[in-house]
């Protein structure tokens, strides 16, 4: 029987380097659209990305003062729907954003996709983002050719949003995907623990806000997956694994063959 391996990526972060030019900005213009006084700063938003989910993040900023103060609703349903306007403005300002062609994709990213294509690999993004987001970043970041070979699994399909491991789960099941034949490519500690919980080997490409935090568990850490003009370095290699300054598919192939090994050592 044929084995066919499976690649998903994270969308923001890994794809392309969203949060600081694309998400933070997209944000601050809606919270200045609906009349708020609120204004995240870099070093506020390097905080909000450890919440996961677009509207979890907005929901932060309803404490009882700052509802009072600003005349918003108090009953659940009336915050939700709230909730629900304030982000769907901000996925549309994020995606003319993105549209502009100022986020591009991540280095390594157009290529690993390619070559995994090429040799028959099924590819897809898992992501707590919008699905209108994650679709407006991937065709950017590997053309619009190429994004229609992926399935996409984003938003609010899943009742926990990372770091619990439900979108992979999701991913898994919709796709017919052994863990063991199936890498994950992420960026955040929160993702990877979402990916790790779910049985799956993970790849850590750190970004601009994750770069400092807790890989424990990772197969591999590097700077990005590299590209001839922009090589990777790499973080942790606990494996062995030893990329050269671009991350292979052959390194992901010994990513995955030392985890089917370590699966069978452990029935």
């Amino acid at each position: 029987m044929v084995i066919v391996p499976f690649l998903i990526f994270d969308c923001d972060g890994v794809l392309a380097d969203t949060e600081r030019n694309g998400h933070l900005p997209a944000f601050n213009r809606t919270f200045a659209e609906f009349g708020l006084p609120v204004t995240w700063s870099d070093a506020e938003y390097a905080e909000k990305v450890l919440i996961g989910g677009g509207k979890e993040r907005m929901a932060s900023l309803l404490t009882p003062e700052f509802v009072a103060a600003h005349n918003l609703p108090t009953d659940e349903d009336g915050q939700r729907d709230m909730l629900a306007r304030w982000h769907r403005r901000k996925t549309e300002i994020y995606t003319e954003l993105v549209a502009t062609g100022a986020l591009p994709g991540r280095p390594g990213i157009s290529r690993i996709a390619e070559e995994a294509a090429s040799a028959g690999w099924r590819l897809a993004v898992a992501s707590t983002s919008a699905e209108a987001s994650v679709r407006a970043v991937l065709e950017h970041a590997v053309g619009p050719d190429a994004a229609a070979r992926f399935s996409v699994f984003a938003g609010d399909i899943v009742p926990h949003k990372k770091p619990a491991p439900d979108i992979y789960l999701l991913a898994l099941s919709e796709l017919g995907a052994s863990s063991t034949d199936t890498i994950v490519v992420e960026d955040s500690a929160n993702g990877m623990r979402a990916a790790v919980d779910a049985g799956l080997a993970t790849v850590v490409t750190v970004s601009a806000y994750t770069e400092n935090e807790d890989f424990t568990g990772a197969a591999l850490v590097v700077s990005s997956l590299g590209d001839r003009d922009e090589p990777a370095r790499v973080l942790a290699d606990p494996l062995g694994i030893s990329p050269s300054s671009q991350v292979s598919l052959d390194d992901l192939t010994a990513i995955l063959s030392h985890t089917a090994r370590s699966t069978q050592e452990n029935q």
